[in-house]
């Protein structure tokens, strides 16, 4: 092996003990409670569901798309904070600017919030 090559897997060996610690951390535990936790099964542990009762209809069964639009609005609305929390720490560092570049992204997320509002969306029967 020459010099470049050793200097070369020098290089790396960092990485390469990070992703072994890394799996190690992560199927150790893992190897540990397979050994160590008893392993008792009963009719209750076995059973698909816990919670004294069977199946009673198919999971496949259709949801309201209200259910679907809501999880969709809490992701708008959450990636909106997700961008003003960064945005109000360097407000003075980016001044006027990124002030009105924040003005337009919340007009289009208000734009956004009252179509919603008006087509019914937040209404649950």
């Amino acid at each position: 092996m020459d010099e470049g090559e050793a200097q070369m897997l020098e290089n790396y060996f960092p990485i390469l003990l990070f992703i072994f610690v890394g799996l190690a951390m992560g199927v150790a535990p893992l190897l540990l409670g397979w050994l160590a936790a008893p392993n008792r099964p009963d009719n209750a542990k076995l059973s698909p569901y816990e919670c004294g009762f069977g199946a009673f209809e198919d999971a496949r069964m259709k949801f309201d798309v209200r259910y679907y639009l809501v999880a969709i609005l809490f992701i708008l609305f959450d990636l909106e904070i997700a961008f003003l929390f960064p945005w109000a720490v360097v407000l003075k560092e980016i001044g006027l600017f990124g002030y009105i570049s924040m003005l337009i992204f919340l007009a289009i997320l208000v734009v956004g919030f009252i179509y919603e509002w008006k087509r019914g969306a937040l209404e649950w029967e």
